[in-house]
């Protein structure tokens, strides 16, 4: 059970702090919900509070796990296969996974593949979403603003 002020992983959606807990009904039913507020795009979500191992909520990395993200950004190698769908479903199931360390996986293997040889409007919405994940759990782990963290991403794969 999380707590109000509590920073949180709700995977496919990102990062972002419990703001408070409530009890609504909806399609009649009371359910309590924690209610996020993500740092990035200024976002409120409501999770239900007894889905919540289900679907795979997390507490944020500490600061000093940060340092492991920036090493898989920095890796320079790149194994995946060409075969765009099978790519796809590989890059979808880590983001599913809700690890930081994959989605960060993600983000450098289909930045250098954008640079390389661009890439398709599915990827290209997969880089977005798997970015903004990334980007709002090292807000939160680090304690910085968006333009901070996204510079440092930027840097590491030297965009």
């Amino acid at each position: 059970m999380f707590s109000v002020g509590d920073k949180i992983v709700y995977p496919m959606h990102g990062a972002g702090v419990i703001e408070s807990i409530e009890e609504k009904e909806i399609l009649g039913q009371k359910q309590d919900y924690y209610v996020m507020k993500m740092p990035v795009g200024d976002m409120k979500v409501m999770i239900p509070t007894q889905s919540v191992d289900e679907v795979g909520i997390r507490e944020v990395i500490e600061s000093c796990d940060v340092d492991k993200v920036y090493e898989i950004l920095q890796d320079q190698s790149v194994n995946v296969t060409n075969n765009w769908n099978q790519r796809y479903r590989e890059n979808m199931s880590k983001i599913k996974s809700g690890n930081i360390y994959e989605v960060a996986d993600v983000v450098r293997i289909l930045m250098k593949r954008d640079k390389e040889k661009g890439l398709s409007t599915g990827e290209r919405k997969m880089l977005s979403s798997a970015r903004q994940i990334l980007v709002s759990e090292l807000v939160l782990a680090e304690d910085a603003s968006q333009i901070e963290i996204e510079t440092v991403i930027n840097d590491f794969l030297r965009i």
